[in-house]
């Protein structure tokens, strides 16, 4: 099964649409188990939690067109990591977005697990934070390397160092999202510049990456970018929808 990658944005129902191949390998999934209707694990780790799972889970039932889904949703709070009970016995497993070092912290207790999962079959979704911390290296939010701002800074957060934390580890380069939309471009060139990452994959929101046993794909309105080392600076492309 596949990791899907949302870069944000994505919130009406007119992008259902972006979900829909994430429901499709669940509904797949579930046939192969025996259940009638899909179990999709839907966490949530956003300060307005308990809604944004509500508004995800909504999505995912509007991608289904009419096929009756069995949502589990979980609503994280900050403190409290998410337990393996969150998604224990699923045929789908779909991870909003929130601050990353947060939503980071939330899933880490159940990061082995979600590996198992996805390497027996369970597809992954992951929206915005969701989808960042779906790399063997996650991007925090800070916007400076050594001192010096490389895109737009947090007003609320000034001068924050851009770190590299434990991600899940179900894609192998960094993931970036709300790229176009948000002017980090810059951090990801400067970022692999450095030596701080060895590559990256920028998402612009209305836009989804999926990655199938190496395999890429594009759905949506925007572009996924793509930045790799190369002899005397950094190679910036574009993988189109």
């Amino acid at each position: 099964m596949s990791v899907h990658l949302i870069g944000g944005g994505a919130t009406t129902t007119a992008d259902a649409a972006l979900h829909a191949p994430f429901v499709t390998e669940a509904l797949v999934r579930a046939s192969h188990t025996g259940r009638a209707r899909p179990r999709i694990a839907v966490i949530s780790l956003h300060p307005e939690a308990e809604e944004k799972a509500a508004a995800l889970g909504e999505l995912l039932t509007e991608a289904g067109t009419g096929q009756a889904l069995e949502l589990h949703l979980t609503a994280g709070r900050p403190g409290e990591p998410i337990g393996l009970d969150a998604i224990a016995d699923v045929d789908g497993i779909a991870v909003g977005g929130g601050n990353v070092e947060t939503v980071r912290a939330g899933l880490e207790p159940v990061f082995d697990e979600v590996r198992r999962l996805v390497a027996d079959g369970v597809p992954y979704l992951g929206v915005s934070a969701g989808a960042m911390i779906a790399a063997e290296g996650s991007l925090g939010s800070g916007a400076r390397i050594g001192g010096v701002a490389v895109s737009p800074e947090d007003p609320a957060e000034p001068g924050d160092e851009l770190e590299i934390e434990v991600g899940i580890g179900l894609v192998d380069v960094a993931i970036e999202v709300h790229v176009a939309q948000r002017g980090v471009l810059s951090r990801l060139v400067a970022a692999v510049e450095s030596g701080l990452i060895a590559g990256a994959l920028g998402i612009d929101e209305r836009t989804a990456l999926i990655v199938d046993d190496g395999a890429l794909r594009v759905e949506g309105t925007g572009s996924v970018w793509r930045v790799l080392p190369a002899e005397g600076g950094v190679l910036v492309s574009t993988i189109g929808t």
